[in-house]
């Protein structure tokens, strides 16, 4: 099944894609969204035969799960060409993102007004469907509802501020997410699959899956060592080479810039590429964030 999270008339609902159609699944007692319906339904996923039915083409695709509890993302996660000088990790990098920062399919991501370094990352997203915590590896896919694409839309110079990634992973409308959800019993191996990312129809990222440094199994397993997962939680998986700051020259996007990230068997995430506004640069960027701004080490607190 592909599960889907829309807007329609103002309103948001839920449903499978059916062809060129929606099935709507969600009810007026729904109050908990696609990660309830995921928790209720987990493993019994059959395509719905009753429900009303919606032209795909008149409602606007919000991310699957547009209200996770907690998005984990993984880097440098590939074996790969470019990477053989670098020691194999003991544990893989994590960091989080926000929900505001991911829009659907077919949305604009938008540019930030006071970087010129933003950049694409295609991955591949699992959504859990069944609460775990402390996860053995043996099991761990049992707790999969599904997968989809993801844009880890990054904003470099605000990544590298600090040995934190949290600024340049979170900018409103950043990232993207979507265009759906696959249930697992349709993906019997991510390792067959392949990811691709293209921007203006160029190819920029291309990787087998059975690349990963670290599986999908062990990533759910260590994050629910720590962290509860509960339905419709995600995790990002990483990104191959070739973004744009791996590039020499570097390529980042630019307002009007088309990004698609495509898996195979899961589904092609496309988004458009908007300049946003922030008001505040309107008279010096260089000086919005100036530390002679900063209030002195030695104020009181």
């Amino acid at each position: 099944m592909r599960l889907i999270t829309f807007e329609l008339s103002g309103q948001v609902g839920f449903g499978a894609v059916n062809g060129g159609e929606v099935v709507r699944l969600d009810t007026p007692d729904d109050t908990d969204g696609l990660k309830g319906y995921l928790a209720r339904r987990h493993g019994a996923w059959t395509s719905p035969a009753l429900g009303i039915r919606l032209p795909l083409s008149s409602v606007r695709l919000l991310p699957p799960v547009p209200d996770p509890s907690k998005i984990f993302c993984v880097a440098a996660n590939f074996h790969e060409a470019g990477r053989e000088a670098k020691p194999i990790p003991d544990y893989p990098i994590l960091f989080t993102r926000i929900a505001e920062a991911q829009v659907g399919h077919e949305s604009a991501i938008l540019r930030p007004a006071v970087s010129e370094q933003y950049d694409f990352e295609g991955e591949l997203a699992v959504v859990i469907g069944k609460f775990g915590h402390r996860i053995p590896r043996e099991t761990a896919l049992d707790h999969v509802a599904g997968y989809s694409c993801f844009n880890d839309g990054s904003v470099r110079d605000w990544q590298k501020h600090s040995s934190q990634y949290t600024p340049g992973k979170n900018f409103a409308r950043s990232g993207s997410f979507g265009p759906w959800l696959v249930t697992a019993d349709e993906i019997p191996s991510v390792g067959a699959l392949s990811l691709t990312t293209r921007v203006n129809g160029v190819v920029k990222q291309s990787i087998s899956l059975s690349k990963m440094t670290f599986d999908v199994p062990w990533l759910i397993s260590y994050c629910s060592t720590f962290a509860p997962l509960h339905p419709g939680d995600v995790i990002a998986t990483g990104t191959p080479l070739g973004f744009g700051s791996s590039r020499d020259p570097p390529e980042f996007l630019q307002a009007g810039d088309v990004v698609e990230v495509e898996i195979s068997g899961v589904g092609l995430l496309r988004n458009s590429v908007e300049q946003d506004f922030d008001p505040r640069t309107a008279n010096s960027q260089a000086a919005l964030f100036s530390k002679s701004g900063l209030p002195s080490a030695n104020a009181a607190s």
